[in-house]
């Protein structure tokens, strides 16, 4: 599905999940490079950034979590950025492109979208965006970190080793969704500042700090992940080792009794005890005795 938007002379077109019809049909249009039209119809595993002919080719992929509208946590946007024109590519639907084409659409009327002289600007805007919505997502793991910890602390520990492994893999598959993120946006940025000017430079640096960002409030959630599971297991390790302490002090107190209760049960003559008077009173008597003296040997060496 194709759409296209325009503010003054720059074109902005958008492409979900790209047919054949609809490759072709750009290709015509803007005069697309073979090899950068053979990579749209499919998603690609890695991002890249190259420049075929008079415009320039990258593919980032984003994590979702929240706003996925699909089974992948990573939605990927192919841009191709021209002097006057910008294509993405998608494969998903992204709100939060979704939301610029609003936004885009309303200030194009009014005519307050300041994009410049060269779509290069426009492609600034929109990646802004887009690492907003990343902040967004880590704010949703942020939410539940905060859950977790609040539940770790009302004795929950053994229900939380599943939900601190969740939060686990969705902060590593974050981190590998925009890992390769520097490198790509170092070499974009030669690039860009050769084909739109050296101007350009000061939007590549702002586009850097919002990653920048992003990475460093990623960090921050593995390390608060660290901590809890840490402090999880530390918790668990000390429950378990409590209830350990008390069955082996059960174990230990049920001992005297059932060893008395074995030597009386055995079918020998001259049993010392058995047949006196008040035999058995005698017997029970022996074993809370002998029970009493291993329970106060336990408080008194402080295992209780």
């Amino acid at each position: 599905m194709i759409t296209r938007y325009k503010h003054d002379d720059i074109t902005w077109v958008d492409v979900e999940s790209p047919t054949k019809e609809d490759i072709l049909l750009l290709t015509k249009e803007f005069n697309l490079h073979p090899l950068a039209a053979s990579e749209l119809p499919l998603p690609t595993l890695r991002p890249k950034v190259d420049m075929y002919g008079d415009a320039l080719y990258l593919i980032l992929h984003f994590p979702a979590f929240r706003h996925s509208h699909g089974p992948d946590s990573r939605q990927e946007v192919d841009f191709i950025i021209g002097k006057k024109y910008l294509i993405t590519v998608r494969y998903d639907g992204i709100d939060t492109i979704h939301k610029f084409s609003k936004e885009f659409e309303v200030n194009s009327l009014l005519d307050k979208h300041e994009i410049g002289n060269h779509a290069g600007y426009l492609f600034f805007s929109m990646i802004k965006k887009l690492y907003r919505s990343l902040e967004h997502e880590l704010d949703s793991i942020e939410v539940r970190l905060k859950l977790a910890e609040s539940k770790i602390f009302k004795g929950e520990e053994g229900k939380m080793v599943e939900v601190l492994s969740y939060l686990n893999r969705d902060l590593l598959d974050f981190k590998q969704a925009i890992r390769p993120h520097m490198e790509v946006l170092k070499t974009f940025e030669t690039i860009s500042v050769k084909f739109f000017g050296d101007e350009f430079s000061f939007y590549i640096r702002s586009i850097f700090g919002e990653y920048h960002k992003v990475a460093n409030m990623l960090e921050a959630h593995k390390e608060m992940l660290k901590d809890l599971r840490d402090t999880n297991d530390s918790l668990l390790t000390t429950k378990t080792s409590i209830i350990m302490k008390r069955l082996t002090f059960v174990s230990f107190a049920t001992f005297p009794p059932m060893l008395i209760a074995g030597i009386f049960g055995m079918n020998a003559t001259n049993m010392p005890v058995v047949e006196m008077k008040n035999d058995f009173w005698i017997i029970i008597g022996g074993m809370i005795i002998f029970t009493s003296s291993i329970i106060a040997f336990f408080f008194y060496k402080k295992w209780l």
